[in-house]
């Protein structure tokens, strides 16, 4: 009974905190990660700080939202995968409650011919053009991680299917861990987790399944729901660098296909922009255009679900992993290709 209260109490302390930090924390991924250490570290002492810089050095690692996944493990580490859910809804709901209303009541306005629309053309372009420049000095510094980039943008421009991004990222891990051994370290020590390993290589095998078989269900039921959910699913699992990047991939998705008008994909890109939490919640924007606040929820979940299945599936697992050179080196190839992918998905301008 005494270990449940404590439980319970832990749960309630972790919602308060995070929802006040989704109240707050505007400024994008970099600001948020500068929030949580003020607040998680410094003022609460939840973690050390090189074990803090071992979870944030994880999440720079993985795709998806890094800000929101370094969330997610202060909470796992503070009170296991309930504690991991319940950071992230106090962090995350604020802005998704924001964006879903934002969309609604705009379904009632004509913003089309709206100046600031056509200012924010402009302005999207640039942001999300320093993103990928910032990502390829990063992730792509040497000859060969250059052409792996390169060959990913080419595959990518060429055929342009929900499978070869998959294909691609998945042919880039299999040269990295062949060709890129050279770099390895390990001077981070192992983070404490209490998730098994097991219900961690569930979680590995949940991701890259959902990865696999969501583009083949969408197009053997051509449910829309199905269809809508991959699409979002996809784009969270194959996003390096923060929420800006993910601009690209959510236009081609759903602009293109005429889901949503390049009108509103810009509208809501400008309210997520004026709301704190992290910039993924602009799916909810999206999903809630298209389907109403269910359809919100749906994408949140879609977008978001990748991160959980990462964060839970690697935490364990992040000490032996940074230490292994083939690990790091399929992780490096992995990175570069998504920098062609994202540069192909930002040929055509928002």
């Amino acid at each position: 009974m005494n270990k449940m209260n404590a439980n319970f109490k832990s749960l309630l302390e972790i919602l308060l905190i995070s929802t006040s930090l989704g109240l707050s924390s505007f400024g994008g991924p970099v600001a948020h990660l500068g929030y949580f250490y003020n607040e998680y570290i410094r003022r609460r002492k939840w973690m050390d700080e090189k074990s803090y810089a071992d979870l944030v050095a994880l999440c720079q690692f993985l795709p998806g939202p890094a800000s929101s996944q370094v969330g997610i493990g202060i909470g796992v580490i503070r009170a296991g995968v309930l504690g991991g859910i319940v950071s992230f809804i106090g962090f995350t709901l604020p802005s998704v409650i924001a964006l879903i209303l934002f969309a609604l009541i705009l379904q009632g306005l004509d913003v089309a011919n709206a100046g600031w629309i056509h200012g924010l053309k402009i302005v999207a372009v640039a942001v999300v053009a320093h993103a990928i420049l910032g990502m390829a000095q990063k992730l792509t510094p040497d000859i060969k991680r250059k052409i792996v980039a390169l060959l990913a943008l080419i595959a990518t421009i060429l055929w342009q299917t929900a499978f070869t991004q998959i294909g691609v990222v998945l042919i880039a891990a299999f040269l990295g861990y062949l060709f890129f051994t050279e770099n390895s370290d390990g001077e981070n020590a192992d983070l404490q987790v209490p998730i098994s390993k097991g219900f961690a290589v569930l979680c590995l095998s949940l991701f890259f399944g959902l990865l696999v078989l969501l583009p083949i269900l969408r197009e053997v039921t051509a449910l829309h729901w199905i269809a809508m959910f991959d699409s979002f699913y996809r784009s969270g699992s194959l996003v390096f660098g923060g929420g800006h990047v993910v601009l690209p991939l959510l236009e081609r998705e759903f602009v293109p296909t005429g889901w949503i008008s390049e009108t509103d994909f810009l509208a809501g890109y400008g309210a997520a922009q004026a709301v704190p939490g992290p910039l993924f919640t602009f799916a909810a924007y999206i999903g809630a255009v298209m389907k109403g606040w269910q359809g919100g929820l749906i994408a949140t979940i879609a977008i978001f679900l990748p991160a959980f299945l990462l964060i839970f599936g690697t935490l364990p697992f992040w000490g032996s992993l940074r230490r292994n050179p083939k690990i790091k080196g399929a992780l490096m190839a992995v990175n570069a290709a998504v920098v062609g992918i994202l540069i192909s998905a930002f040929y055509q301008p928002i």
